[in-house]
């Protein structure tokens, strides 16, 4: 049976935000919903398409009506979610303009606002590996294009002086990594608020890409910083801190 993504899952995107930093309910079909939801519970492998027809409540022969079969599913889940980080990443450059320091403290609050709001939607890129050779390149171009997004942006500014890694390629897969890590351990009721989490790591990817406000604490040098207190983890919002669990 075709693992293709079928007319009816390319309908099931969320359309885009009205705003790169706006988020509202998830809206996914419900098959995606609990799809979504029994891969991160049991794993790609340790979910059957009757487990998932289960929690729909619908016959298996009904929910193989909307997609084809279980591989189907996590591409279109994963697609879902890495075209939606990237019309986010889009639109916060787009705001930028063409500075590069304001372009990539941009694109990084985007991924990470990305990765907080969308948790679990973001945590099923480590099912990457149960992708299909076909369904996985297409992830994966996506996936490196916003890649390529970050490292155009810090090339520019190591032409301009703003950053002055020696190792751009490297040090954007290390901001990526980090960035995607936030979907591992960020808790909505824990120590920060989502957008206290993005402020951080903007300010830990402009040390990453070597920028010099970003390791003297000039405010001065760092015009898209401050719009939070960097208050230490262990302060809270009314309520002890919480480990990932």
């Amino acid at each position: 049976m075709s693992t293709e993504l079928s007319q009816d899952s390319q309908d099931t995107t969320t359309p885009p935000a009205e705003h790169w930093r706006s988020y509202g309910p998830l809206d996914l079909h419900p098959i995606l919903l609990h799809a979504m939801e029994a891969f991160n519970e049991f794993g790609y492998h340790g979910t059957s398409v009757r487990n998932i027809a289960g929690r729909v409540g619908v016959t298996v022969p009904a929910l193989y009506y909307h997609y084809d079969n279980k591989q189907a599913l996590l591409a279109t889940l994963l697609e879902t979610s890495i075209k939606d980080v990237l019309d986010r990443c889009r639109a916060a450059a787009g705001e930028a303009g063409d500075d590069p320091l304001a372009r990539l403290c941009g694109m990084v609050e985007s991924i990470v606002l990305y990765m907080a709001h969308r948790q679990q939607l973001a945590f099923l890129d480590t099912e990457i590996r149960s992708l299909e050779p076909q369904n996985r390149a297409r992830y994966v171009a996506l996936r490196d294009y916003l890649e390529h997004m970050l490292l155009d942006t810090v090339r520019a500014g190591r032409a301009q002086g703003v950053f002055t890694t020696p190792i751009p390629a490297d040090a954007v897969r290390s901001v990526l990594i980090m960035c995607q890590g936030v979907a591992n351990w960020f808790r909505a009721d824990g120590p920060l608020t989502a957008e206290e989490v993005a402020e951080r790591h903007v300010l830990l990817s402009l040390g990453t890409v070597g920028h010099p406000g970003a390791v003297t604490g000039d405010p001065a040098t760092l015009p898209f910083i401050g719009r939070f207190p960097l208050r230490p983890h262990s302060a809270t919002r009314g309520q002890p801190p919480r480990t990932p669990g």
